[in-house]
């Protein structure tokens, strides 16, 4: 039997859908406006928040676990458990909205990472109160059990960032990929002029948009989980044409490939383009 096996199992448990569905649907109806998703999602930062912001609880946890082993720490513990559970909160909601944007099998693990978590900062929770009435050695088995609970949490949670590639920005082997130098994709006139087409450069499905005689192409496979841009729509954002994936809805600028909305944090890797004789031909952009 693998390590992941049982993990593997957990993704192919479609009863865990009929949990899933409602939580996704008040999430998507509760956290808006689309920049507070934005923001949470850490389009702003440049790479999803989640990650950094749940080093605050765990480490604090782990820290008061090392300091329940030394005699006359108790104050120090409770400071550190109290600060832990007060980092929890915008970690899950972070989490919460990440989630709400991911396919069926990491959907269906998040849940279960989720309630993990929740178990968690429940007996971590009880473990503060406990020794705020002087009841010290309930309140370290309490802390403990909720460590050993967050661990194994976060056991699911390098699973879903490492594994299923939850948060990993999916074109970053784009610069190895792409052939050097500048490649042909057709002759201007075969492209629809406002429309959105695909082509293959090398092994990489390039998005291209005419405008007249103007054509900007940016990497295909979203970059927050691979969906195909050619199949998603236009859009105006800002005075500028940009385009949104089918998937998730995230939105990419065509003239840089930033990112415009989230849940992608990473912006979609850009070819510059040229019109030699009616041919257009596209290169990465330096």
């Amino acid at each position: 039997m693998q390590p992941f096996d049982s993990l593997d199992k957990l993704e192919n448990a479609a009863e865990l859908d009929q949990l899933a569905k409602p939580i996704r649907e008040f999430l998507n109806k509760k956290i808006q406006p689309q920049s507070l998703r934005d923001a949470l999602h850490g389009v702003w930062l440049g790479h999803p928040l989640h990650p950094v912001l749940v080093q605050v609880p765990v480490g604090a946890w782990l820290s008061a676990g090392v300091l329940d082993l030394v005699p006359k720490t108790g104050p120090a513990t409770s400071v550190l458990i109290g600060t832990g559970l007060a980092a929890a909160g915008p970690a899950t909601i972070t989490g919460w909205t990440d989630w709400s944007e991911l396919n069926t099998a990491e959907s269906r693990l998040g849940v279960v990472h989720a309630l993990a978590n929740y178990a968690a900062v429940g007996l971590y929770g009880a473990s503060l109160w406990a020794r705020l009435r002087g009841r010290r050695m309930r309140g370290k088995a309490l802390a403990y059990a909720g460590l050993a609970i967050v661990s194994g949490s976060g056991v699911l949670g390098g699973h879903l960032s490492f594994r299923r590639a939850v948060g990993a920005n999916h074109t970053a082997d784009v610069p190895d990929l792409l052939p050097s130098g500048w490649t042909s994709v057709g002759r201007l006139d075969d492209l629809p002029d406002g429309g959105l087409t695909c082509v293959d450069v090398g092994p990489v499905p390039v998005l291209l948009h005419r405008e007249g005689d103007l054509v900007r192409a940016i990497v295909d496979r979203c970059s927050h989980l691979s969906g195909p841009l050619h199949e998603g729509e236009l859009v105006q954002a800002g005075g500028e044409t940009c385009v949104s994936c089918p998937w998730h809805g995230s939105t990419f600028r065509l003239r840089d490939g930033s990112v415009v909305h989230g849940p992608a944090t990473a912006p979609q890797p850009v070819l510059d383009t040229r019109v030699v004789d009616d041919d257009v031909e596209v290169r990465l952009r330096g």
